[in-house]
């Protein structure tokens, strides 16, 4: 059973930096996937960077250059570098991974394209 584990949150300053990580566990597969997304109260969780079936890196619009996702050769780790954090970016971020479904560009931010998350973890961003 794969099982993902996030770190690496906190709060921190508007215009600040923090970078989140997700350790793959128990991973026997290939992950057709790899994303973040991130959730705060009362709305639906939402896609925020991915690297899809092509191995392309794909980015929510409201990114905006300020954040960037990486990973580890051997796929076992996830990573989120964000920069130029602002208050709206607060929110519980999760990572996931898709593991039936191939797909390549925007249209794989969607959660339900993903079948493994990790717990999530809290970013606060203050004004």
């Amino acid at each position: 059973q794969v099982q993902l584990a996030e770190s690496g949150g906190g709060s921190v300053q508007a215009g600040g930096s923090l970078s989140l990580s997700c350790s793959v566990s128990a991973y026997t597969g290939s992950a057709k996937l790899r994303g973040w997304f991130r959730q705060v109260p009362g709305r639906e969780r939402e896609g925020v960077a991915l690297i899809d079936s092509f191995q392309r890196k794909v980015y929510a619009s409201f990114v905006k250059e300020r954040f960037y996702i990486s990973e580890d050769g051997a796929k076992k780790t996830l990573h989120l570098q964000m920069k130029s954090l602002l208050p709206e970016d607060t929110a519980v971020y999760y990572c996931a991974i898709g593991q039936n479904t191939t797909c390549g560009g925007p249209y794989c931010l969607r959660p339900r394209l993903y079948n493994v998350w990790g717990q999530g973890i809290q970013v606060t961003v203050s004004a």
